[in-house]
């Protein structure tokens, strides 16, 4: 038997991190025993759907290298891969459910299931529908609908016995019948929902194993309900635990962002990443940006080996003490024995950590390679000797590749320099510093080579004649090339910088002070 995966998500918002956890358990598993990972669209729900919103989750998936063998822009033997294409296939299963009495037309309104289901409440009863408006002839559909009744099919759940099967991560699960509600399967306007399309779906494409998140598990009665009566094999199951909100052990949700940012610690990775993110120019509103969203990271510029690697340790442990994994480690080593069953907390903390290790490990090379588009996208020129320079010297300060652009300086001509008021103020326009910008400019101009122990010589023995401290004289100096206060080595800024640049900054703020800002 080959192994067929899948994964399904909703064109109705941006790719969730922890739908993503869940498709990379589907990948890993395929990828681990040769099967395959196909990728399918749920669009039936049409009112919620987003057009727009399809082509960030491919690129999504195609950003972090969960490839997929079969589905949309690939093709493959079983599609149409988008529900929305098969509504002709799902009537037709709906019909053989009617045909073999598993299914009826019910004319029911949506104000008397409402009262239905509170009388029961009430009444402390079960709160299972009564069938009353159930058609169960041509006749029956008739006078309903003469009476300007809308028809809907449900399914037929039995009232009574258990329905059992087994799960890779619950165990043996048995489930009463009398507890199952009749659920819709097909609309009044024809479209049919969720629980009939997944079935026919993983039928259809020969998914033989079906990996998805806990919420499903109540699901799967009515869908095993329905593929017995069609006749469909059953597949094997594996329910994973959810992805819970940072401290808590409830489901993470994008809806509570405003929540999570009351954490210091998620607020903080937010605010870099919107950092970066204004100064890309993206748009952004706690919403549609957020570190619950797997955008976020791609945008930002994280490693996505970093995220694969800390989204496999949600709810999978190899020994429970081994956390950094390679993605052909992960292939080799991922199995649905070892999923816990309990809740899995998101922490974007821990996950900011994975990145900062694996971007620290990373040659300088590929870290260029990461940067440049950054630079590219911001309209800064980016010439690999300098981005290479900047890389090198930056060194453990770019956790992101987006950081690059906390130094533009670099990549603009003198002219274009924003330098900040209270640093120019702080360190150029008040003594000491007033007093040091003529000598500083004869220290650049004079220097040769002009490299970093040049530069540091020449600015300690400026200090000592001066009885200044070091840190004090560098700081001007750094200020008068860079227009801030912070940044890696001053004497590394100026050599990558170059001579004439650095003059040409000095001359610059030299004749207009703080003007510039």
């Amino acid at each position: 038997m080959t192994v067929r995966t899948r994964f399904a998500p909703s064109p109705t918002g941006y790719l969730h991190i922890g739908g993503v956890r869940t498709a990379l358990f589907n990948w890993l598993f395929a990828r681990r025993h040769g099967g395959r990972f196909i990728l399918r669209i749920d669009d039936t729900d049409q009112q919620r759907n987003v057009a727009e919103a399809l082509q960030p989750i491919l690129d999504g998936f195609r950003w972090l290298g969960l490839d997929w063998d079969e589905g949309p822009e690939v093709g493959g033997p079983h599609g149409p891969y988008f529900q929305s294409q098969k509504l002709a296939r799902y009537q037709e299963a709906v019909r053989q459910l009617l045909d073999k009495g598993l299914a009826y037309w019910d004319y029911a309104t949506a104000e008397e299931t409402k009262a239905e289901m509170e009388a029961a409440e009430k009444e402390k009863r079960p709160k299972i529908y009564s069938r009353r408006w159930m058609a169960e002839t041509d006749a029956d559909r008739r006078r309903f609908e003469a009476e300007g009744r809308k028809g809907a099919v449900k399914a037929k759940m039995p009232r009574e016995g258990v329905c059992r099967f087994t799960d890779h991560v619950r165990g043996e699960v048995e489930v009463p019948w009398a507890g199952e509600q009749d659920t819709v399967i097909q609309r009044s306007d024809g479209s049919v929902t969720y629980n009939l399309a997944n079935v026919v779906d993983d039928f259809d494409m020969k998914i033989t194993h079906v990996i998805r998140a806990e919420e499903h598990l109540a699901n799967t009665p009515r869908q095993l309900f329905m593929l017995d009566g069609l006749g469909y094999p059953r597949p094997e199951y594996a329910h994973l635990p959810f992805v819970a909100e940072p401290g808590s052990k409830n489901k993470l949700s994008k809806r509570k962002i405003a929540q999570y940012l009351k954490n210091p610690d998620f607020k903080k990775v937010y605010d870099h990443g919107k950092a970066i993110a204004d100064r890309l120019g993206v748009e952004t509103t706690p919403e549609t940006f957020n570190p619950v969203l797997t955008d976020f990271y791609q945008t930002v510029g994280y490693l996505p080996a970093a995220v694969l690697n800390y989204l496999v340790l949600l709810g999978w442990s190899l020994d429970g003490h081994t956390e950094e994994f390679t993605v052909d480690q992960m292939k080799e080593l991922f199995s649905l024995e070892r999923v816990t069953k309990g809740a899995a907390s998101f922490d974007a903390k821990k996950l900011f950590a994975f990145q900062e290790r694996y971007m620290a490990a990373l040659p300088a090379a590929e870290k260029v390679a990461m940067v440049t588009p950054f630079l590219q996208r911001a309209g800064l020129p980016a010439d690999p000797a300098t981005v290479t320079a900047v890389v090198e010297a930056a060194g453990p300060r770019l956790k992101v590749a987006g950081d690059i652009l906390d130094y533009p300086e670099f990549f603009q001509a003198d002219e274009q320099v924003v330098y900040d008021p209270k640093a120019v103020e702080k360190h150029v326009t008040k003594d000491p510093g007033a007093g040091w910008v003529v000598g500083l400019r004869d220290l650049v101009a004079g220097s040769t080579p002009f490299d970093v122990p040049t530069l540091k010589a020449a600015t300690e023995a400026f200090a000592a004649e001066r009885g200044a401290k070091l840190l004090a004289v560098s700081q001007t100096l750094r200020v008068l090339v860079t227009g801030k206060e912070v940044g890696f080595g001053t004497f590394d800024t100026l050599a990558i910088l170059g001579k004439q640049e650095c003059l040409a900054r000095i001359d610059g703020i030299m004749g207009v002070k703080g003007d510039r800002s």
